[in-house]
């Protein structure tokens, strides 16, 4: 039996502080409209998000669109890079891809991000098997999945990402398949 995830990077969302309300601009409100647009034809049985705004504001039209609710799940959220800001974003970013066990204090490693992620998504492939899912998430921990699946997946496949962006990642009985991109 085939089950199908499609993990949905946000769309591009207004700076604000607060990471957790952090909502979509008016071009990510317009790239999420796209989103639904794409999504429309593939069925899609469940919907769940990562527990911030800009995720679950990119998947809402394909729940709408489906008449499915939004069920929120930690495990989807992004990777905390540390307990303050980062003021060198890129180039942290590229210490954390060159050493999965690395992390400022208070962050979360390579590792254990991508074990948080692939856990959740195990757990997901378990309780909907066969169906179609939509994922709405975030592009670092979105590809440190698919880097658990495919090693192609890694620090310049993230940097090349846009906003939004869906790949589709199928399984067989809980094996996995393939990664294909939707969008366009």
């Amino acid at each position: 039996m085939i089950t199908n995830i499609y993990l949905v990077r946000h769309a591009v969302s207004l700076y604000t502080p607060d990471e957790l309300n952090r909502p979509l601009s008016e071009k990510g409100l317009k790239d999420a409209s796209k989103v639904t647009e794409l999504l429309s034809y593939e069925n899609i049985n469940k919907v769940i998000s990562s527990p911030y705004k800009r995720a679950i504001q990119t998947v809402e039209g394909t729940a709408n669109h489906f008449g499915l609710c939004i069920s929120t799940d930690e495990g989807f959220r992004e990777r905390k890079l540390a307990d303050c800001s980062v003021t060198n974003f890129d180039e942290v970013i590229l210490k954390y891809w060159e050493d999965f066990n690395f992390s400022l204090p208070g962050g979360e490693s390579s590792n254990f991000a991508q074990d948080r992620g692939v856990q959740t998504l195990k757990s997901v492939l378990n309780q909907c098997c066969g169906e179609n899912v939509v994922i709405g998430t975030h592009g670092n921990i979105m590809v440190l999945i698919m880097n658990y699946f495919d090693k192609k997946y890694s620090y310049d496949f993230w940097k090349s990402l846009n906003m939004p962006d869906i790949y589709k990642l199928s399984f067989e009985n809980g094996v996995f398949i393939s990664i294909n991109r939707i969008w366009s």
